[in-house]
């Protein structure tokens, strides 16, 4: 019985993840106890640490039978020595651990597809971006050449002008959330704006309580009131998280009218990196968008455990922890 419920948690787990993290174990574990009470270890401290260490090296033996066998997929075999060429297997080089959150997530190609044939779809998929009101089809596409796309960034570095090149549906906004969605399981403008609507006024009286040259700067800022409306409330956040960081919201925002929105483009093709902001005569938001290395994009990583002591010493004054 121990066996057989090993196996199918390996299973279900590689599904997701290749190479679980180990808060990814702890979270299995956890819940395997909790739907099966009977389960529990009452020696453990938490009722599934041994389950959490079994699971460890089950995940590992799982991972070396699929390498092993001609089913093994493409996000193991990049994983490994063999693959490599001759002077980059001693010491090896750019051995990866394609993690859904990482950037180099290495997903297999569709059943009975090829390199070849992806690159056709690419191609028509040029055509289709074209195209008036032609979303539904661009995602169709999008999602069946997911895997190829992913591989050519992996293997080749593509760099953002090539990318642009080649993959222009990638940069639209409606895209940006779906291949955010492929790649991580998240879904990026809903869940990012729920959680900055659940810690925007937690965030901005943090901020705000600070001492020296950062009480300074937020007192520039708005006064939020019971009444200030949503969008206000998440720029004025989003201020005071970049003045937590300790750097400068000029610098970081650009703002513009919509008449001066020529000369914005050339000033921000200078900008390693911004976020601009286009407002009409009545101050009215307009266009938001990032420019990341010239170019406009949408940027965003997922790392919650190895956060920075800045943004570490942050979460833990929003969520009161010690």
């Amino acid at each position: 019985m121990l066996s057989n419920i090993l196996e199918t948690l390996a299973d279900k787990v590689y599904s997701y993840k290749s190479y679980p993290s180990d808060a990814d174990f702890s979270e299995v574990a956890e819940a395997l106890t909790q739907t099966h009470p009977c389960l529990k270890e009452p020696g453990s401290f938490n009722h599934s640490y041994g389950w959490k260490q079994r699971l460890k090296t089950k995940m590992y033996n799982y991972r070396t039978y699929l390498k092993s066998h001609s089913s093994s997929s493409d996000e193991l075999t990049v994983n490994t020595v063999k693959r490599k060429l001759p002077t980059d297997a001693h010491p090896a080089k750019n051995i990866k651990k394609p993690r859904r959150a990482e950037s180099n997530h290495y997903p297999s190609l569709p059943f009975n597809e090829t390199p070849e044939s992806m690159e056709q779809e690419r191609v028509a998929l040029l055509s289709e971006v074209k195209k008036r009101n032609n979303v539904q089809t661009i995602r169709q596409k999008m999602a069946q050449t997911f895997s190829f796309r992913r591989q050519e960034i992996v293997d080749k570095k593509t760099s953002l002008h090539e990318m642009i090149e080649r993959w222009p549906a990638l940069f639209e906004v409606h895209e940006v959330n779906e291949e955010f969605l492929r790649v991580t399981t998240i879904p990026l403008e809903a869940r990012f704006m729920q959680k900055l609507d659940e810690k925007c006024s937690e965030l901005i009286q943090v901020v705000r309580k600070k001492g020296g040259a950062i009480r300074e700067k937020t007192k520039l800022l708005p006064i939020v009131e019971t009444d200030t409306d949503t969008t206000t409330k998440r720029e004025i956040a989003l201020k005071c998280l970049i003045l937590n960081m300790g750097e400068s919201v000029e610098d970081l925002i650009k703002e513009f009218l919509v008449s001066e929105k020529e000369e914005a483009g050339q000033i921000l093709q200078q900008e390693t990196i911004a976020i601009f902001v286009i407002r009409d005569a009545q101050a009215a938001t307009k266009d938001i968008g990032i420019i990341l290395e010239g170019q406009e994009k949408v940027f965003m990583e997922l790392d919650p455990k190895g956060m920075a002591t800045k943004v570490k010493k942050l979460y833990d004054q929003l969520y009161n922890r010690a």
